[in-house]
């Protein structure tokens, strides 16, 4: 087969990668909605940290969907479809604020939920793998000081 060659299909692993970028797009574009809602000031900054969390996820999945048999043209092209989610989601945040001040309370507090979610179910239990103790408190002490942060800014703007 060529280089340039379309392979002939896509594992298993590359069809649930994009599901799972496209949900997790489309969550990312309700927080930026809302949050906007909010504040133009808590607009700009989730905007910025979703921003610079997106950029190590992205290349991850870009190398999930290469390793599932994507060509790398492919691989972004398909990238790119599910980065619509999160404008899809800005909107449907957008949106929402003709249904009135209930409609955009719950969607900060679903999307925070998520994000907390992710944290402690899927990214604690890897990083307490294999490591020393040490290592291990400083890492939840990181993840505890986000926590704060996020409270701190709530808290004043």
């Amino acid at each position: 087969m060529h280089i340039d060659q379309e392979p002939e299909d896509i594992k298993v692993a590359g069809y649930l990668n994009l599901a799972a970028d496209a949900a997790h797009n489309f969550t990312d574009g309700l927080a930026i909605g809302a949050s906007f809602l909010a504040g133009r000031n808590i607009g700009i900054i989730t905007t910025i940290t979703i921003f610079l969390h997106e950029i190590p996820h992205e290349i991850g999945d870009f190398a999930i969907l290469v390793k599932s048999g994507c060509t790398k043209r492919k691989a972004m092209l398909l990238q790119f479809s599910t980065a619509i989610g999160a404008m899809m989601g800005t909107v449907c945040s957008l949106l929402a604020e003709g249904g009135g001040d209930a409609a955009v309370a719950w969607i900060l507090p679903f999307t925070a939920g998520g994000f907390i979610y992710i944290a402690t179910v899927s990214v604690i239990p890897e990083l307490l793998e294999d490591t020393k103790l040490g290592q291990s408190i400083k890492e939840i002490g990181a993840l505890l000081v986000g926590v704060y942060m996020m409270y701190l800014i709530g808290l004043y703007e």
